[in-house]
């Protein structure tokens, strides 16, 4: 079992900044692909970012490419989101998620979620 507990949602004026931080414990952490996903009010959940075990591989969904950053530290057994130029879309629940086998970009992949963290940003 993987228990992940995001955090660092809140609310931002748009072109701000916010960090998510996603805390995992349970199995060994680093075997785990890590992911961000989003859902808001009616909507599908979307794939933000994904990083690999090593985080030496990072992928990003097309809506957020060159604003957002995933990272992870594997010695604290966290995964990072940093997002950077807020828009009124990016306006959802954000939640962490590790791999359990599949493509890196469905939901349906992903074996183990956090609760989710809002994200509210206002134009």
């Amino acid at each position: 079992q993987v228990q992940l507990v995001e955090s660092g949602g809140g609310l931002v004026q748009a072109g701000g900044s916010l960090r998510l931080s996603c805390a995992a414990s349970g199995r060994t952490f680093s075997n785990y692909y890590m992911a961000w996903f989003r859902q808001a009010p009616g909507e599908v959940r979307e794939f933000v970012a994904a990083i690999s075990g090593s985080g030496s591989s990072t992928y990003y969904g097309d809506s957020v490419k060159g604003r957002f950053t995933i990272s992870r530290d594997n010695a604290k057994n966290t995964v990072y989101l940093q997002m950077n130029s807020l828009k009124p879309e990016d306006t959802a629940v954000y939640y962490c998620a590790a791999l359990g086998s599949g493509a890196y970009y469905s939901a349906s992949s992903y074996h183990y979620w956090g609760q989710g963290t809002q994200v509210t940003v206002s134009s």
